[in-house]
């Protein structure tokens, strides 16, 4: 793993927060892990059971005694049901996440919350046209109700087929390498595995029921669920939550934004937004930005109210609302550091419990909202989509209200501010191109662009923060190679100052053009995790219209610095739809050699996509501009079989 030296960040705004952490005596994420070492081998190996009380058991990788747990099993049935249960625990989060916009788009449609409306009607029959949703006679809220409906039916039909949203988004030729690989191996074994997800509810489900005591033992039948369920969040939960906010909340669009611990205004009342969902950060901010709580914030000596976010419900508001960023995963608690947070506002996931006893030293106030995520000692106000007014300005009050409490002898803000540009989701980079993804095909196909990569995922402190991410990219636009940032990733690259138009000077020649020829910064900004479905979308259409597979396109996942479930579920829906996906560390699979086996190698001739591990950032580059060029060398090998205006 990428660690330069024990140093903790590549960020000048992060080290000038932790100089005052060391100083200060204030514990981070890094001094939690230091506190860890040395960690359990057996657990970084995926070899340690805890399902039922005759163990835990722990298995000798080496193959010696003990290499069976109590039960009989073996490392591989150990190691494939940890790994995908894992998955499992990925695939709910993201897939709940496109639960709740789905609720709330039937609620508008049955004319049940007035609070809320449909931001892009365009959006709206785009994705009701993509579903097979007739829709002529229908009013506007007809069409949304029809589109909620579909939406909500993935998440629990009880049939066999594939969910809608897979049938109807995922391209005809990888569906139908599902369903030959299904019939391959049912000739084979007598047995008929399903790969397509038959709801999004159910396929976490079946990875619990078959990983529970006494039941699926065989590693590649564990695996196989593990990428339904995968697939289930990519194509179905995860895509659901991605369209349907664009409905709600508008279709980003490009815009300037900021980032970087210095957006933070020692002037204002500082409100953080953290966590992934943005039904509520949306009402949030429209009420802290109103003229009422501005003049209530001067009335307490502050010159107004500003908003700024954290993590994956800031790349929400950024997208669409140009609301800065403070920082990623590792920069949350750094924040609070700064001593001029007024509150910091959470949803859900990747929050550090860690915080509460941190804004304890301050004036801060931890304002938990979902009854999802729920912290000892934060102050809750519940939020749902009835009282979205109510909620949003208690909470707005109860910061505005803490200001008076701030220690000015405590605040510390780095000045590190970078400008970006963001909001390219698929429809946003059509635009730039004329009205749709053609000219990219075009330059792609003629080697103008090497390949494209998406560097997504989180921060992780055994691995210096922001190295890979930032890394990767600036090596990548130098050999050519068009990047495309989700989630922390993306807000690791925006903090370093690589997503400016300007920096398409950085690019090999022909990315260099071709981003100046469309007003494209070389490293796009795609969105939250959940837009990593935007990337699926992307690769989809640039391969239907190369006539092709995407397992033979040149593109490449890299989640180099993860540490979540969520990731590991990312990655295997990307590599289950044939992208090669590289990650920086290992996942926890190192003590079975056929679940790594199957994964980096066996994968590839099933699926197109597999896994390949590279911590240090040369070899890495090195390794993914290699997948890049194999590709490329057998899409070439086909050129006489491409659409003649895309042939080289």
């Amino acid at each position: 793993m990428s660690k330069l030296e024990d140093v903790r960040s590549v960020d000048p705004a992060a080290l000038a927060m932790l100089a005052v952490a060391d100083r200060e005596g204030y514990e981070t994420v890094w001094d939690r892990l230091k506190q860890q070492q040395p960690q359990c081998r057996m657990g970084q190996t995926g070899v340690c059971c805890r399902i039922c009380s005759m163990g835990p058991c722990r298995i000798n990788p080496s193959g010696k005694k003990p290499d069976r747990g109590v039960c009989g099993a073996d490392a591989d049935t150990i190691v494939a049901r940890n790994l995908i249960r894992m998955i499992a625990a990925g695939a709910s989060s993201h897939s709940d996440h496109g639960r709740k916009p789905a609720i709330l788009l039937r609620e508008i449609a049955a004319g049940h919350n007035a609070d809320y409306g449909i931001k892009d009607p365009e959006k709206l029959l785009a994705v009701a046209a993509r579903l097979g949703i007739a829709v002529e006679g229908l009013s506007l809220l007809e069409v949304a109700g029809e589109v909620a409906e579909v939406s909500l039916e993935c998440f629990g039909k009880q049939d066999g087929e594939p969910i809608r949203f897979l049938q109807r988004y995922m391209p005809a030729r990888r569906q139908e390498r599902f369903q030959r690989l299904e019939t391959e191996i049912a000739a084979s074994t007598g047995r008929r595995p399903g790969f397509l997800p038959r709801s999004i509810d159910r396929e976490p489900v079946d990875v619990l029921h078959r990983t529970t005591f006494g039941t699926d033992h065989d590693p590649l039948s564990l695996l196989i669920q593990g990428v339904r369920c995968a697939l289930a969040d990519g194509w179905g939960g995860s895509m659901i939550a991605t369209e349907l906010q664009d409905v709600l909340f508008g279709t980003p669009r490009a815009k300037a934004a900021q980032a970087n611990l210095g957006v933070i205004d020692a002037d204002y009342v500082n409100i953080l937004v953290h966590g992934h969902e943005p039904i509520f950060s949306e009402k949030l901010i429209d009420c802290s930005l109103g003229e009422e709580m501005q003049a209530v914030a001067r009335e307490h000596g502050a010159k107004g109210v500003k908003v700024i976010g954290m993590c994956c419900t800031v790349n929400e508001v950024l997208m669409r609302k140009g609301v800065a960023v403070a920082g990623n995963h590792l920069h949350q608690e750094l924040a609070v550091m700064t001593g001029a947070i007024e509150a910091v506002v959470v949803d859900v996931q990747c929050i550090l419990p860690s915080m509460v006893n941190l804004t304890r030293c301050f004036h801060t106030r931890f304002i938990t909202t979902s009854d999802q995520a729920m912290f000892p000692g934060a102050i809750h106000i519940q939020y749902d989509e009835q009282n979205a007014r109510r909620v949003s300005e208690e909470v707005v009050r109860t910061a505005i209200a803490a200001f008076s409490d701030r220690n000015p002898a405590k605040v510390s803000i780095p000045q590190e501010v970078m400008e970006a540009r963001v909001g390219y989701g698929v429809e946003e980079l059509s635009r730039h191109l004329g009205g749709d993804l053609h000219p990219l095909a075009v330059a792609l196909a003629d080697g103008t662009i090497r390949g494209i990569v998406g560097i997504v995922g989180c921060n992780n402190p055994k691995i210096t923060q922001d190295y890979l991410h930032v890394g990767l990219a600036r090596e990548l636009i130098r050999e050519g190679v068009l990047v495309v940032g989700t989630g922390c990733s993306a807000i690791a690259v925006a903090k370093a100052g690589l997503m400016g138009l300007e920096v398409a000077d950085q690019a090999a020649a022909g990315l260099r053009d071709f981003c100046r020829r469309h007003n494209l910064p070389p490293v796009l900004h795609m969105g939250s995790c959940v837009d990593c479905s935007r990337l699926l979308v992307l690769f989809s259409d640039l391969a239907e219209r190369l006539d092709l597979d995407v397992s033979e396109l040149p593109v490449v996942g890299s989640a180099p610095e993860w540490t979540t479930e969520k990731a590991l579920t990312i990655g295997t829906y990307f590599a289950a739809s044939g992208v090669p996906v590289h990650l920086g560390h290992m996942p926890p699979i190192a003590g079975s050699s056929t679940v790594t086996r199957i994964l980096t190698e066996d994968l590839r001739g099933l699926l197109g996509g597999y896994f390949f591990v590279e911590g240090e950032l040369l070899p890495a580059t090195a390794a993914i501009l290699a997948v890049l060029d194999e590709r490329r060398a057998r899409f070439l090998s086909k050129e006489e079989d491409l659409p003649a205006d895309l042939a080289s």
